[in-house]
């Protein structure tokens, strides 16, 4: 079959490597979306890998999950995926057996929390985790907040009875994410282990990051069209602010900018949606008697993730660097490459034809959340055909791909996350006693 690709943008599929399909977050809200409504939304968009997230809770079987989330997967999915794992339950069972399993089951990631009671870690638990990582060769992923400063303020938020869902940004604060980030980055040191912040919002949290990378240390930064197209004015409109609360929230404009400038100069090196798709049963489960600390947590943006950055990156990225961002940095750091996130000889031919000048209104997405953040804008650029491993599975706005015809994707290790082989002085000085550390 011959394409017209006349007039158009030939470039590699999408990767996302931050979205949660059919999870149940920790509050015990499912996300609204399932793998076939999700991928095929991502599919219009003109992603066509997804790294979704398998997610331990507390007591949960570590293997036990991961063999739910295939089952789920290997009969819906339209396009390929690969999976982390969240951790929650780091026992000796998860840390001695299930991970180590895992990761060489071509999972080759995981992620961790430092906030929400029931999936946090201490940073004893956290140590553990990045031991496991270190001895193993995986990425940790950190959700990084200080659950303290957000529990003491929402706390003392509604009891003062302030409950509207813009006190939520209120308590999420620029410190709470610049401290944990801090801190995290000083306990992967430690172990010598790589991690990726998730979502970064603030300036505070680049910073961090910023100065990290400048001493040398293998530490990656990620943010979301949230923190780009977003800020805590949409979350101000009385009840309904509720769609567009997430954690972290949006920020404000000179946030924005930051975000903006690092995704440039690559302190920031990927984009992703952090899809989380609540209904608004799961975003107000109480109706008007809702408060900001019973919302789920999470907006959508599978779909419109590419569209957002394509029409609004001109003028402030190369094209160059809008393809990096969006599939080949993820590709590349997450063990895909070069399977994934580019288009070459031997490559998975995973590509998304686009019309640069194709202008849409968005008024609904492909997935099950019943609205987008985004309603309204228009966007100039558009996927137009999309194929997956040669296969055109979206032409001109319409479906061609089959349910569960995507295939799981085992990571190899990537070389982007090897350690360092740099130790603090006190690990030094053990390995110069001659009783090194035992991880």
């Amino acid at each position: 079959k011959t394409i017209d690709a006349a007039g158009k943008l030939v470039l590699p599929g999408g990767v996302d490597s931050h979205c949660h399909i059919e999870q149940l977050s920790s509050m015990g809200v499912m996300t609204a979306d399932d793998f076939y409504s999700a991928t095929v939304s991502a599919a219009h968009g003109g992603t066509t890998t997804v790294i979704p997230f398998c997610a331990q809770h507390r007591g949960d079987v570590l293997a036990e999950v991961l063999a739910d989330y295939h089952s789920r997967a290997r009969a819906k999915a339209v396009i390929d995926y690969g999976f982390h794992l969240i951790i929650a339950n780091p026992d000796e069972r998860t840390l001695q057996r299930d991970l180590p399993a895992a990761i060489h089951s071509g999972v080759r990631s995981f992620k961790i929390f430092m906030t929400y009671e029931r999936t946090r870690l201490t940073d004893e638990q956290i140590l553990d985790v990045m031991a496991a990582a270190r001895k193993n060769g995986a990425l940790v992923m950190v959700h990084a907040e200080n659950h303290g400063v957000i529990s003491w303020l929402a706390g003392r938020m509604v009891n003062q009875g302030n409950t509207l869902p813009r006190y939520h940004a209120i308590c999420h604060t620029r410190g709470a994410e610049a401290e944990a980030i801090e801190r995290v980055i000083r306990l992967a040191e430690l172990v010598d282990c790589p991690i990726l912040i998730v979502h970064v919002s603030t300036p505070e949290g680049i910073e961090a990051i910023r100065q990290a990378r400048a001493r040398g240390l293998k530490v990656f930064g990620e943010t979301c069209p949230q923190y780009l197209f977003l800020t805590a004015k949409d979350i101000d409109i009385g009840l309904q602010g509720a769609l567009f609360c997430c954690s972290p929230p949006p920020r404000d404009e000179k946030a924005q900018e930051a975000c903006w400038r690092s995704l440039k100069d690559g302190t920031l090196h990927v984009y992703s949606s952090d899809h989380a798709p609540y209904g608004m049963e799961g975003k107000l489960p109480k109706g008007e008697k809702t408060t900001f600390k019973e919302m789920a947590n999470g907006v959508p943006g599978l779909e419109l993730r590419l569209p957002l950055l394509f029409t609004y990156g001109k003028n402030r990225i190369t094209l160059e660097e809008f393809v990096n961002l969006t599939s080949t940095r993820h590709a590349q750091t997450y063990g895909l490459y070069p399977r994934k996130g580019t288009i070459a000889v031997g490559s998975d031919a995973d590509i998304a034809i686009w019309d640069p000048e194709r202008k849409v209104t968005v008024e609904t997405t492909h997935d099950r959340t019943g609205y987008t953040p985004y309603k309204g804008r228009v966007l100039t650029g558009w996927p137009v055909t999309v194929l997956s491993r040669g296969e055109v599975i979206v032409a001109d706005g319409k479906l061609a791909a089959e349910r569960g015809r995507g295939q799981f994707l085992e990571r190899a290790p990537s070389p982007a996350l090897k350690p360092l082989g740099r130790d603090v002085p006190e690990i030094a000085q053990l390995k110069a006693w001659n009783t090194p550390l035992q991880l």
